[in-house]
């Protein structure tokens, strides 16, 4: 899945400078000439000079640097310096192509080794300051891959990936690998609350924001299965109230379980202004439910939340349940999830992980940012524990059957991203390995689940940060076996 996070790191103005001496040694034994390169490309130049300035990790001097060359970037301190935490900088492997104004390069993360391919635009005319520079995470090239390891030593390996990571203060959750159901490896790392000085603990429930996009998708499929609901019928089917009639007769179930159905999205001005308000999904609606399509239903792909609302109101009307008493019922209880909930945020939980954003370099619990309680769309809160239950509950076909299993998880629309979207999953195809799951991120939580159906692995990570499980997710899925078993 690559629950691939886009980064993008945009309009950074620079002055033309050779490149240095660290970053002539950093590419010369995988890149050709990248100096000689430079003197004939202006922009790989200034993406050489940018990356040594970002990689020095000088707060002062990267932002004395961008005062001088792009002022207005300093708005945006914060977060590179939170970027380069997060990551411990880029080194330079292959420059795919290049022009006066344009250069486009493979750069391999520090931290976790996570490939991304870079583009650069700059200006034509001195000093060509530069107008865009934006990082995207992509599939590992072969001239890049890594060695599949057998269990013993993927375990010692992510072990000590996890240690040093956790030590740079890049992971702070907890990361569980299993095969067939038997925990290979598992391991906390980090503080529960901060305050309190409480650690993690794999039993630990961690916030998983868009992850709970697998257990709406599971549940409107189980309706599926039932006859209940159908997968071409309009959303106004069974919304007969639905305040648009343009999406109500327009939006079928099957956009809306792959985001092609133009809904958009819940987050914005009016979500932050009465984010404490909104209590129910049918809170939302009342909200959202006037506004018109984004694009025409299946014509493109757009990430949309407020899409995977609608589909938690739809398990509301046709069950008869509220949504979290469906999902309680028939999703985790079957499955034995009972580290998992939906608890609005002023009920107490015993267990649950407070929740950690860095501002200004100080780590401050992200309360102001989150909503009432979790929905449909994301949200929620879970173990690694219940989140390898589920994956054994889903592979095992004891929530749906095999064609109904299949049908969820096999991808449906291209997401730009080198995967594509199925229901309420991401499917990948990664050197010839597949798998599917969904990641989740926001300020103070990320986790990610991977599902690798073929070789019976599962690999799942939480964290009280705003990154750092997709990341060691990733470090793992590229490293197992890839024989089936």
């Amino acid at each position: 899945m690559h629950s691939r996070i886009v980064v993008l790191l945009t309009a950074v103005l620079l002055l033309p400078a050779p490149a240095s001496e660290a970053g002539r040694r950093q590419t010369a034994a995988t890149n050709p000439s990248p100096v000689a390169q430079a003197e004939r490309s202006p922009a790989l130049g200034q993406f050489l000079a940018w990356l040594d300035a970002f990689n020095a990790g000088d707060r002062a001097k990267y932002e004395a640097f961008l005062r001088l060359r792009f002022p207005s970037r300093i708005a945006r301190l914060d977060g590179d310096m939170d970027f380069l935490l997060r990551t411990g900088g880029f080194d330079l492997r292959k420059v795919e192509g290049a022009t006066a104004t344009t250069v486009t390069c493979l750069v391999l993360e520090r931290a976790w080794e996570q490939v991304a391919r870079v583009v650069v635009e700059v200006e034509a005319a001195p000093p060509h300051r530069i107008v865009q520079l934006g990082l995207n995470l992509v599939p590992r090239p072969a001239e890049l891959a890594v060695r599949r390891l057998s269990d013993a030593d993927l375990a010692s390996a992510v072990r000590a990936k996890v240690a040093a990571q956790a030590a740079g203060g890049r992971f702070q959750g907890a990361v569980l690998v299993a095969r067939d159901g038997k925990v290979i490896y598992s391991e906390a790392k980090g503080l529960a609350d901060r305050e309190a000085g409480t650690p993690n603990a794999l039993e630990t429930g961690f916030r998983m924001g868009s992850m709970n996009k697998m257990f709406t998708a599971t549940a409107i499929m189980q309706l599926v299965q039932a006859g209940r609901v159908k997968l071409d019928a309009p959303l106004g089917t069974y919304l007969t109230d639905y305040p648009n009639r343009d999406v109500a007769t327009k939006v079928t179930i099957h956009h809306l379980l792959t985001h092609t159905g133009g809904t958009g999205d819940i987050f914005g001005p009016e979500f932050n202004a009465r984010r404490l308000e909104l209590k129910t999904l049918g809170d939302y609606v009342k909200l959202y439910g006037a506004r018109g399509l984004e694009f025409e239903p299946g014509s493109k792909w757009q990430y949309s939340n407020y899409g995977f609302l609608l589909l938690g109101v739809i398990v509301e009307r046709v069950s008869g349940q509220s949504y979290y008493d469906y999902v309680r019922d028939h999703i985790f209880v079957p499955a034995g999830m009972t580290g998992s909930g939906s608890e609005p945020e002023d009920v107490a939980v015993a267990g649950r992980a407070k929740g950690y954003m860095q501002q200004k370099g100080v780590w401050i619990p992200n309360t102001g940012t989150l909503p009432y309680r979790g929905t449909s769309a994301g949200g929620g809160y879970t173990t690694v524990g219940d989140l390898l239950r589920f994956a054994s509950a889903l592979t095992g076909h004891a929530l749906l059957d095999a064609k109904h299993t299949a049908l969820m998880t096999t991808g449906k629309v291209d997401t730009g991203q080198g995967d594509k979207y199925a229901y309420g999953f991401v499917e990948s195809m990664d050197g010839g390995v597949r798998s599917f799951g969904h990641s989740g991120g926001a300020p103070g939580m990320n986790g990610d689940l991977r599902i690798f159906p073929d070789s019976g692995y599962a690999v799942a990570a939480l964290a009280n940060t705003g990154s750092g499980a997709s990341q060691v997710v990733s470090w793992v899925s590229e490293r197992l076996p890839a024989a089936p078993r």
